[in-house]
């Protein structure tokens, strides 16, 4: 009895281990087609995303002029999240239910990444029924 409760745990173990291990495959920074760098981070179980460097985004655009809040449209877009709440999915081997603003226009959109690569990962944005997949460059 004691024996396959040891071994109950060390697979218990393993396996959670093995799943956090995947799950945070997705943290590090990565270079966007719009020419932001963003560095995706872990808080709690889901996964956000901070604006590193803007790397002359929207010719030279450091303030968040766009966004729909008047409040807050002098804030700098340097340190500022813009991924939220991306929970990995064990079974589909994705990361879903995630939103991402878009400073360019001031909009908010869904989130999901579906696939890792070496270098690269693939994330379909959406919002209403129009989709989008691009390819962020890892950094």
């Amino acid at each position: 009895m004691l024996r396959s409760s040891f071994i109950i745990a060390i697979v218990t173990f393993i396996s959670s281990h093995t799943f956090a291990q995947q799950a945070d495959e997705i943290i590090g920074k990565y270079h966007l087609p719009n020419d932001l760098d963003i560095e995706i981070f872990k808080k709690g179980d889901k996964y956000f995303g901070k604006i590193i460097a803007l790397n002359n985004f929207e010719d030279g655009q450091t303030k968040d002029v766009n966004n729909p809040e008047e409040s807050r449209q002098n804030d700098d877009l340097v340190g500022k999240v813009i991924i939220e709440n991306l929970e990995y999915d064990q079974e589909k081997k994705q990361w879903l239910n995630g939103n991402m603003y878009g400073p360019e226009k001031g909009m908010v959109f869904n989130l999901k990444i579906t696939e890792m690569r070496e270098h690269e990962i693939e994330v379909v944005g959406s919002k209403f029924i129009l989709w989008h997949t691009l390819q962020w460059e890892k950094i």
